[in-house]
Parts: structure tokens; C-alpha cells; sequence
């Protein structure tokens, strides 16, 4: 009897030294974590998402063309109880000053700091080319075997030194295992109720010469956000802590 093999399965996973490096990084991670909650530290996720312009207004267009169309960047934070009370920002991309990054991030140390106490607060870590990961891993091995890049997201640079002042610490997800940030499935959220409702939000308006197209791009993002509830949000959280449980069993 004849049997097919999956097609998924015939590609050669090749594993490198960067493998194990990535797990040591991941258990330094949750061990550090699983440490600052249990010394009554809160878990903030801070983290952020881009929308698109095509994705806005629901254009389909050319793949080189969405390259040079505007990009929005939304910033914001959340816990196992949903998104905390502080008011997100949205930035044009490219468009921030330099000198009010380090300003976003202090004004969130600043809220939490009054809102919660002590936190820490988990960013993603940002993705790097395969090249600069292999040719970085024989250095990295022989100056610190567990050291990670300085967290921080694309758009608002996460200084570990105002999170210290602030009485909070900052920690990194590492790449390879995005998935235990759970930002993830709120941006999903967010992506899915604009592409479903877009036009719910967009006035049309049709003249002789011309056309134009109104969109309530504050309202459309409001909503969205909205639409990531408190539910949701502990469903996420509880998937991640189930992960996070898993690779301590596996990796310890």
C-alpha cells in the first residue's frame, strides 16, 4: 500500500548554532518575566502595528505602488484585563521627530507608573535579515551567550534606562517566538474590523469632473480598537501564558 507523505513535510528544516542561542534567550526571557511577577511587578504588552493606506481604503493596487503609499503607525499597550486606559497614538510613518520617541515612551513609564505601580513591560523584538543573525551569532556566543538587542519597537525607541527611573522593567520578546506577545491578536482584531466595516466610515462624494472619498480614518480606528474586548483580550493572554508554561517545562 502506497502512502503520500504531506507535502509540508518535505522541506528540510536546516537548524543552526543561532537555534539554540534563541532558545536560551527565550527561557532567559520567561524566567526573568515569571521573577518580576511573582515580586508583584504588573505585565504591560507594549507594541504597535501599521496600517496602510491601501488597507484604509480598500484600493487594490499594484505591490510596487502600496510600497510608496503612506504608512500609519499605531502605538498602544495592553495587560490580561485588555487595553489599559491611555490614549494611543497614530503617527504618519517617518513623520515622528527623533526627540519626541523617547517622550511617547516616558509619558507611558510616567501613566503607569500612577495607574498600575511597578510593571514590566514586554516589547517585541524587532526582526533581523537572516545574514546579520548568522553573522552575529559567532560574536554573540563569545561575548555573552544570553545577551539580546536593546528592546525596542520600529517607530518609538523603548529606553531601558526611563523604564528603570520609572520604577519598571523592560523586557524583549525575541523574534523567533513572537507569538508570547499577545499584541499580535489585538492588531489582528483591529486589521479585520477595518477591512469588514471600511466602508461604514467613508463618505462618497460624485461631482461632474471628478470624485472624491471621505474616510473617518479617527472613528474607523476608535471603533476597531473597541472591538478588541476585555474578553479577548484574557483569551490571548491565557494562549501566551500557555506557551510560555510549555517552553519553561521544555527549555528548562
Amino acid at each position: 500500500m502506497f502512502r503520500f507523505v504531506n507535502p509540508l513535510l518535505k522541506h528540510i528544516i536546516h537548524r543552526s548554532s543561532y537555534d539554540a542561542l534563541s532558545r536560551k534567550r527565550c527561557l532567559q526571557y520567561l524566567k526573568t518575566l515569571r521573577t518580576l511577577q511573582f515580586k508583584g511587578y504588573n505585565t504591560i504588552f507594549f507594541g504597535e502595528t501599521d496600517l496602510s493606506e491601501s488597507l484604509i481604503t480598500g484600493e487594490k493596487l499594484p505591490y510596487e505602488d502600496v510600497l510608496n503609499w503612506p504608512l500609519w503607525t499605531i502605538i498602544h499597550a495592553g495587560n490580561s484585563q485588555g487595553w489599559i486606559p491611555w490614549r494611543y497614538r497614530v503617527f504618519l510613518r517617518d513623520d515622528l521627530p527623533l526627540d519626541k520617541e523617547e517622550n511617547v515612551f516616558q509619558e507611558l513609564c510616567d501613566f503607569l507608573s500612577i495607574t498600575y505601580g511597578k510593571c514590566a513591560i514586554v516589547v517585541r523584538e524587532k526582526r533581523q535579515p537572516r545574514r546579520e543573525i548568522e553573522e552575529s551569532t559567532q560574536e554573540a556566543k563569545i561575548e555573552d551567550p544570553l545577551s539580546s538587542p536593546a528592546p525596542y519597537l520600529l517607530s518609538i525607541k523603548c529606553c531601558p534606562k526611563i523604564a528603570t527611573a520609572a520604577g519598571h522593567e523592560l523586557l524583549s520578546v525575541p523574534f523567533s517566538y513572537h507569538y508570547l506577545h499577545p499584541m499580535d491578536a489585538a492588531w489582528s482584531s483591529l486589521k479585520w474590523f477595518i477591512i469588514n466595516n471600511r466602508k461604514e466610515f467613508s463618505l462618497t462624494s460624485l461631482e461632474r469632473t471628478y470624485s472624491y472619498q471621505c474616510i473617518l480614518f479617527s472613528d474607523l480606528i476608535g471603533k476597531g480598537i473597541e472591538k478588541m474586548s476585555p474578553n479577548k483580550w484574557k483569551l490571548a493572554v491565557s494562549k501566551v501564558k500557555r506557551w510560555e508554561n510549555y517552553y519553561l517545562d521544555r527549555f528548562s
